[in-house]
Order: structure tokens, then sequence, then C-alpha cells
């Protein structure tokens, strides 16, 4: 039999949440899909489980190699452990749900497990609790999604926010419309999503001008979309720009507070969506706190249906987040009327009930971490 230390050990990547994070991390989910529910978003909840081609549909193929899998009994069928919601969303929106009246808007919070993590996120399970606005391709859903995402964020408590926006279709648009080989459209789109200013110094031609002013632009959104403005772009490639800049406009009009950068050559874990697509960062924070954009649901079977959601992780935003107020734990003596328990936790009190009898009461409060005692029907502060 594995000794005690053995048993406590976790595979790589796997964490223990214990007391205090894990209820930090269940009011910060709660706080989130109250925000959600606020605005509209209808909470469901879909399985852990499913079978293998149905969590490989439309953004879910991106995470394939990543996926645990394994032989369902039942049916005799591959099954996978989900590495990302939005695609189970996708799913019930275009089956159960595909009667209800568009614009839809869902929201979701769940655990998902990944074969491997990232240097950014090296966690292998983490909940993520997001929202889709699933039926519109308006530049109103980018900015409903946007704020949503960024107004829960500031309401759970995050300050110094930033927006990044990206344009994943912006450089594969200008390599289709100048009939680029594979090779060189191939090392551009590399280079750009790497940042890889040498490569890019030598990359002739137009494609190699605008790759460099591409570059220039990432940066704060004033000053990037003066540069996008300034290059000359094929006609759908400037369209996409111009949307970007009247998504930009939109959200300053209503909060010119906002904090936005673009790059608009990044594309690496944007690759299914088909719009412009955005994470959210806190300054300090190591790694995002979510990301989000606009994808087609059921695109498999045609022209599929518009979609813009994002997904929020709460492991990040614990971090962003800091100290959590005290909570306040009172101890209730042994014998005690329980009949006042509900009282005391309506008033915002944990109740620690005694189990026995005990000569110094004031030191078992200390002892079980209470700040106060209930005695003689009231709240006493414990001694320092």
């Amino acid at each position: 039999m594995p000794g005690p230390n053995e048993t406590a050990l976790l595979p790589e990547g796997l964490h223990d949440r214990l007391v205090g994070d894990a209820q930090r991390e269940r009011k910060v989910v709660e706080k989130l899909l109250t925000i959600f529910f606020a605005h509209g978003y209808d909470l469901i909840l879909p399985p852990l489980i499913e079978f293998e081609e149905s969590l490989l549909l439309g953004s879910g193929q991106a995470q394939s190699r990543n996926m645990f899998r394994l032989l369902d009994p039942l049916s005799q069928r591959m099954m996978g452990v989900r590495t990302d919601m939005t695609g189970q969303v996708a799913r019930i929106s275009h089956t159960r749900l595909s009667n209800v009246e568009r614009p839809l808007r869902l929201s979701y919070a769940g655990d998902v497990l990944r074969v491997k993590g990232t240097q950014l996120r090296p966690e292998r399970q983490f909940k993520q609790v997001g929202a889709e606005l699933i039926g519109t391709n308006t530049t109103e859903a980018y900015v409903e999604i946007i704020l949503l995402g960024y107004e829960a964020l500031k309401d759970a408590g995050v300050n110094n926010l930033s927006i990044d926006l990206t344009v994943p279709l912006l450089v594969p648009v200008i390599l289709k419309e100048l009939a680029l080989e594979k090779e060189i459209s191939d090392l551009v789109r590399c280079a750009l999503d790497a940042k890889n200013i040498g490569e890019i110094a030598n990359i002739k031609g137009e494609i190699g001008t605008i790759s460099r002013d591409l570059l220039k632009a990432a940066g704060p959104a004033e000053k990037s979309l003066k540069i996008l403005r300034n290059i000359e772009l094929p006609k759908k490639a400037r369209e996409i720009c111009d949307e970007l800049g009247k998504l930009i406009e939109l959200l300053k009009k209503i909060k010119p507070e906002l904090v936005i950068t673009i790059d608009p050559g990044e594309y690496t874990g944007f690759e299914y969506q088909t719009g412009i697509s955005f994470s959210l960062f806190a300054s300090g924070v190591r790694g995002e706190l979510g990301r989000g954009g606009r994808y087609l649901v059921n695109a498999e079977c045609g022209d599929g249906e518009p979609a813009t959601g994002f997904s929020l992780y709460p492991d990040s935003l614990m971090r962003a987040l800091g100290s959590f107020e005290t909570e306040k734990k009172i101890f209730i003596p042994f014998k005690s009327d329980r009949n006042q328990l509900s009282m005391l936790q309506s008033q915002g009190y944990r109740t620690l009930q005694g189990l026995e009898s005990v000569l110094d009461v004031d030191a078992e409060a200390k002892r079980m971490e209470c700040d106060y005692i209930w005695h003689n029907s009231q709240i006493i502060k414990t001694s320092e």
C-alpha cells in the first residue's frame, strides 16, 4: 500500500484547491455568472465527457492532440474529456436550441482537462466561465461581448485591465488577395505571429512592405489604427481594418477609459475564429484573464451560424484579485440554542458549532480560527 506522502502526489499540472482558495474561486464564478445572467445570458451546463466526434467539431479540432480519450463501455464508442466548453455551447445551440429565437445568449461554467499545459498556463485542469452571443454578425455584437467580459472582470474586483484586439483573418486575406506562393505565405504568417523582426526585414516586394508596416502597427489602438489606415491593402483586407476601426470607435464612445491595444499579425490560438478576436489582461498578472472573438457554429454543415463569445479563466482571475475580505466566523459553544444559527448566518457570519463542552471557550474559538463567540445571546469578540 502506498504511504500518505505518495497518495498526496498529483500528476503534473493538476492541483488540489484547498480551504480558502476553493471558496474564493466558487464566489468568483458565482459572481461572474450572476453578471452574465443580469445581461440576459442563460446558464447551460454541458457534460464533462462526450463522444469524441462531437468534441472535435469546429473549434475542438484545434485541441485534438490535447484531448484525453476513453472507450465508453456501454456504446463501445470513443469518448473524449472536453478541452474547451465553447464547442459544447455551439453543439447545443444548433441542436437542442436550434428553434430558439436569435440572437441566442448563453453562459456556462465548468472544468476542462488537457493533456499538456502551456508556458503561460501550465495547469492541465482549470475552470472556464464564459458567454456566447449566437445568431448575429454585427459590430454591435462585438461591443456587447467585449464590454460584458470587461465589466464582469471589473465587477469581480480586477483593476488595471486592458483589451488586446487581433484580426486573425487579416494576414491570410492579404496573402490570398496577393496570390502569393504557399512557401512565402507560410513564412510571412509565422514571422508576423512571432514578431520576428529579422525575418520580416528580409521579405522582398509588396508583401515585405506590408509585413513591416503591420509589425509597426502592433501597440496602442490610436497609433495602430493610424498606421493601418496608411497601408496600401487589398480591398477585403481594407474592409477588415475598417471594421476594426469602427469597433474601437464604438468601444471608446461608450467607455473612453478603455485601454485597447492591437496586434494585427497574431493568429496563434485564434485559428478557428472568423472575425475580430480579443484577449483580456491585467497589469502585473501572468497570462490572459480571458479571450474570445467571432466564429461559426455548425460550419461543417454549410455556411454556419455566426457567434461571438469569450471564456474567462478563474485561476488567472484569482491572481489578479489578490487578497480577499476576511470572513466572519463565530464559535457557537456546546449546547447553545441551534435556532439562533440561521439568524447569525443571515448577518453574514459563518457559524461553527461546538461538539463538546470545553473549559476555555475563548481558547477553543481561537483554535477553530473564529474571531467571535456567541455568548448569552450576544456576539463577543475573542481576546487578542
